[in-house]
């Protein structure tokens, strides 16, 4: 099994890799024509920042894994990846520490005018007088847009610095909610109610079609003025444009560490007027860059190989959502060579497309259990003729009942 790693990866990671019996080529040069052409006989792939496309997997016909080293997969195409039956997993959660330290730090940085304040001594300028004007956190409202593992995340530390903490009312787990209660954190019905309360909103909702443009001119014209917006998430869920004449109108500070048309390289030249704002402080999309973030993300990475290595897929993001209408067929039977494909032979005189199935053996005792979904109704005599076959011990069905 061959793995492309077409972005950095710790090299103290590979030789256990290499113990798992995979062949690792790590070439973080690779882009565009180059990483389609590296693709041929891949085997997996292994991504952080590099987009993957539609034409980058054309060539890929030996792919059948796609692994993003980091929580968001907005920068791979997953519809083009799932029509080649290719799955696409993330690897969730071991950045948040890291971009919520960074979420602090532009919140400082944003209260403090920090970089202004290196600028100016810099330039041998002292001007004390002009940057003692911070109004401080504590006791300030922090709005927590994204009440997930980073948002939690920024929940403690803004919670020791003396931050009311406020997130939008929706249905979370135990766990959440008792989290959430011991920091104290407050919940609001709606968004815009959020934003009209906060004196700091922070973003942490992943990209997708229903958070694109979810910061829009209305949501913006709701912060006081002088509030502060810190987007260390996705450039699409803000409005930059509606940024811009937010931050003159209201006299808004932001700081921004994604943006829209990021540069594909170093080399490349780049400009934004949102980085030339003068009260918008801005990082290189840094939020997970940091060792600790790096090496917990490699570490998931080689337990996510080694249960692929024992048949197992984790973190899927790009498998159908919901099953189609059909029927659950639970067959309990002998565990023989031949048995399910008997199953599958009777399923498929009778025209009968299977959507989703398992099997798990019983330890010791010689037997299994199949869970087969078949995408329409099947039929009573289907099962008659399933029970009727060599080393079947018994088989229900039941109706999804789900409407498409």
């Amino acid at each position: 099994m061959k793995i492309l790693m077409a972005d950095r990866f710790p090299e103290q990671f590979l030789p256990e890799v290499e113990k798992l019996g995979y062949q690792w080529h790590l070439r973080p040069d690779l882009n565009g024509a180059t990483l389609r052409e590296a693709l041929g006989g891949m085997n997996i792939l292994l991504v952080r920042s590099t987009r993957i496309t539609d034409s980058t997997l054309e060539c890929a016909s030996d792919l059948g894994w796609i692994i993003r080293a980091g929580a968001g997969y907005n920068t791979i195409d997953c519809d083009a990846a799932a029509r080649r039956a290719i799955w696409v997993s993330n690897v969730p959660g071991r950045n948040s520490i890291a971009v919520a330290e960074l979420t602090m730090g532009l919140i400082l940085a944003v209260d403090r005018r920090i970089p202004d304040n290196v600028i100016a001594i810099r330039q041998k300028q002292w001007q004390k007088k002009q940057f003692a004007k911070s109004r401080g956190l504590l006791g300030k409202t922090l709005g927590i847009v994204g009440m997930g593992r980073i948002g939690i995340e920024v929940a403690r530390r803004a919670h020791g610095f003396g931050l009311k903490l406020l997130a939008v009312e929706k249905t979370r787990s135990l766990e959440m909610r008792e989290q959430m209660d011991e920091l104290g954190v407050t919940s609001v019905s709606r968004l815009e109610d959020l934003f009209a309360a906060s004196d700091i909103v922070t973003l942490h909702v992943p990209a997708n079609p229903a958070t694109a443009g979810m910061v829009s001119e209305d949501l913006l014209s709701r912060l006081k003025p002088g509030s502060f917006l810190i987007n260390t998430s996705r450039a699409p869920i803000v409005d930059e444009a509606a940024l811009l004449r937010a931050l003159d109108r209201q006299q808004l500070w932001a700081g921004v560490d994604v943006f829209a048309d990021e540069p594909a390289t170093a080399s490349e030249p780049w400009d934004s007027r949102l980085v030339n704002h003068p009260r918008v402080y801005t990082t290189h999309h840094i939020g997970a860059s940091t060792l600790q973030a790096q090496y917990s993300i490699a570490s998931e990475v080689v337990n996510m190989l080694r249960d692929y290595a024992r048949g197992q897929v984790r973190n899927v993001v790009n498998l159908g959502v919901r099953p189609p209408r059909g029927t659950f067929l639970t067959i309990r039977h002998i565990d023989r060579v031949g048995v399910l494909s008997a199953v599958l032979t009777a399923i498929r005189s009778l025209g009968l497309n299977v959507q989703n199935m398992s099997n798990q053996v019983f330890s010791g005792a010689g037997s299994a259990v199949a869970v087969i979904q078949v995408e329409g109704d099947a039929l009573d005599h289907l099962v008659s003729e399933l029970e009727s076959l060599p080393h079947i011990m018994g088989v229900a069905a039941h109706h999804s009942g789900d409407s498409g």
